[in-house]
């Protein structure tokens, strides 16, 4: 019978370290966003430009992102290795479908529609319906799942399910807070261009 500590070190400071940044970036962008939104702070300090405000938002995001990565990655490296979970072609094939729904996601809605152009008032003429958003609502967030979930396959890391059910479980609590809000800023556009006929 294995012990705990056999697949898995939950005192390690790099695991807690990676759960703090699973947590944080998503909080992080609504945040941000929603203050976006009410109060246009970012358009205003980047001379009431709506463009660059977003992108400074999403290069802010995508660095996030990449830290978030490294970060657990090195969470991965300290922990114990498992080899009943180590499923490298599952993990391999996880990660390829992953990323293959966050790439072609970001392409199909650019850099503005990736990364929340809609609180800066800039939006989309009508949604995105083709691929990747014809397999899911959401391809970005559940490909980012399964990048983590094929990586912790991958390496034979427990933690790194583990970490991969703490993104699944913020990524639907974002979806179930940003999901209704977009909908109602282009609701509110809709109504506007009614009024406006």
């Amino acid at each position: 019978m294995p012990n705990l500590s056999d697949f898995l070190d939950i005192s390690s400071p790099s695991l807690q370290w990676a759960a703090l940044f699973v947590a944080f970036n998503p909080i992080f962008w609504n945040i941000v966003a929603r203050a976006e939104y009410r109060g246009h702070y970012l358009t205003r300090i980047f001379g009431n430009n709506p463009y660059y405000g977003c992108y400074f938002l999403a290069i802010t995001i995508f660095t996030l992102g990449i830290f978030r990565d490294h970060v657990y990655q090195l969470a991965l490296e300290d922990q114990p290795y498992y080899a009943s979970v180590h499923q490298p072609i599952l993990g391999g094939a996880l990660f390829a479908v992953g990323s293959v729904l966050v790439l072609s996601s970001m392409y199909a809605l650019g850099v503005t529609g990736t990364y929340l152009g809609d609180y800066f008032g800039i939006l989309m003429d009508a949604p995105v319906t083709g691929f990747p958003f014809n397999v899911t609502g959401s391809p970005m967030y559940w490909g980012s799942t399964l990048n983590f979930l094929g990586v912790a396959l991958y390496r034979g890391k427990v933690a790194g399910i583990l970490l991969t059910a703490e993104v699944f479980i913020l990524y639907w609590v974002a979806l179930q807070w940003e999901d209704p809000f977009t909908a109602e800023i282009y609701a509110k556009r809709e109504r506007e261009r009614a009024k406006a006929k």
